[in-house]
């Protein structure tokens, strides 16, 4: 099972002490959060997107890069790609190529986000945002699976003989988990292509989590992947954590008082009994989330928001180093134990890779393919060619 923490990146005044942080220190604290992630053995790092203040997470891949350079085994994922936003060109670009640099350390969360305006501001139509995550997906899906690609859809110009570059390292695109709180027809995709479903339901008690896993496991034995047990299911998580629980709770009350995704609702002590949020010991923590695999079957992946509200960054290291140290290494063993054997592992790279090389009898040609789509003119090599060779038997 795989475990690890993601941010959105907001910057939220400390309500302790007033100070907000500037865009560089909060984009700065990323990358060191993401160091520290790997250092005391958490196997992912994600980080969402977002296009308005006071959130500084609108170029995703620039950040992954950056931290895929100071780091060698955790993986780089994504706590929302906007796949009705993005061009799936362009996502299948960016990500081939961060898949490169990052010796495939690469996954993504497909997610339509929750911030209306921006749809217009990337010239869609939030009233259509089912139809682009549906329409997108199928060409992203074709762009990292096909070397040349012809398609014509609603939302973009046609693609006549296109090959995106670079090409997924290994023959093996970037994990995709299809990310969803409230909507079934993304369950639905999920299980549809056989991708992995990550319910982020830190706002969400959990039998509205086990509903929708639920449905997605259903459908994806529907569609043949296996069974419903075997799909690739990802779970959303929050704690704070100190030795005592009542000082976690004390110190904590104010953050989460004032911070904007909470003020104002339920009071703490409610917010953590109808959601994941957990504000106590390590021992409280583990036992809390132990108890997820009980509602929605055994899963995959368990992600942690750990630096939001406006915590400082000192207290950020100790909440990651605390998670790492303490509470993961009893979750993972716990997990293990109950774990039936027929249940997949978490896809990494490496793994899928010696899939598909199982799959075809051979392992992967890595050696440039010229013949593939000419960008320039819409031709393919092999096309041209044989144009020449007309025109030197006509002459």
């Amino acid at each position: 099972m795989q475990f690890g923490i993601f941010t959105i990146a907001d910057i939220t005044p400390d309500p302790t002490t007033g100070r907000v942080p500037t865009e560089k220190q909060r984009l700065d604290q990323i990358v060191r959060m993401g160091r520290l992630a790997e250092e005391v053995g958490l196997d992912v790092f994600a980080i969402g997107e977002h296009h308005n203040p006071p959130f500084v997470t609108s170029s995703p891949t620039t950040t992954l890069a950056t931290i895929g350079a100071q780091t060698t085994n955790i993986i780089l994922s994504t706590a929302t790609t906007l796949i009705t936003t993005n061009d799936p060109v362009k996502i299948a670009e960016d990500y081939a190529m961060l898949q490169h640099l990052t010796d495939g350390r690469v996954d993504l969360v497909m997610g339509r986000g929750n911030t209306g305006p921006v749809y217009p501001w990337f010239g869609q139509d939030i009233r259509r945002g089912v139809e682009l995550a549906v329409e997108n997906y199928a060409l992203l899906h074709e762009l990292w699976r096909n070397d040349v690609v012809d398609w014509q859809g609603q939302f973009r110009t046609p693609l006549q003989q296109f090959t995106s570059t670079p090409r997924p390292l290994d023959g093996v695109p970037p994990f995709v988990w299809h990310g969803s709180i409230r909507s079934p027809q993304i369950a639905e995709q999920a299980a549809y292509y056989g991708d992995g479903f990550l319910h982020n339901n830190i706002f969400w008690p959990i039998s509205h989590t086990k509903q929708m896993v639920q449905l997605y496991r259903e459908r994806y034995e529907h569609y043949g992947h296996g069974k419903a047990h075997q799909a690739i299911v990802g779970l959303g998580g929050q704690a704070f954590m100190r030795p005592n629980s009542q000082d976690a709770v004390n110190e904590f009350r104010p953050f989460f008082d004032n911070a904007p995704v909470y003020g104002g609702g339920p009071s703490l002590e409610d917010f953590t009994a109808q959601t994941p949020l957990t504000v106590g010991s390590p021992e409280q923590v583990v036992e809390r989330y132990l108890s997820m695999a009980d509602h929605v079957g055994d899963y995959q992946r368990q992600m942690f928001l750990m630096d939001h509200a406006g915590l400082p960054e000192k207290t950020v290291m100790e909440q990651i180093e605390l998670l790492g140290t303490t509470v993961v290494p009893v979750l993972r063993e716990e997990f293990a134990k109950r774990r039936p054997a027929d249940v997949p592992d978490a896809p990494t790279h490496a793994a899928r890779v010696k899939a598909a090389a199982e799959a075809r009898g051979a392992e992967f040609d890595s050696s440039y393919r010229f013949e593939t789509g000419d960008n320039w003119t819409g031709l393919t090599a092999e096309a041209r060619r044989a144009e020449a060779e007309r025109g030197r038997l006509n002459d």
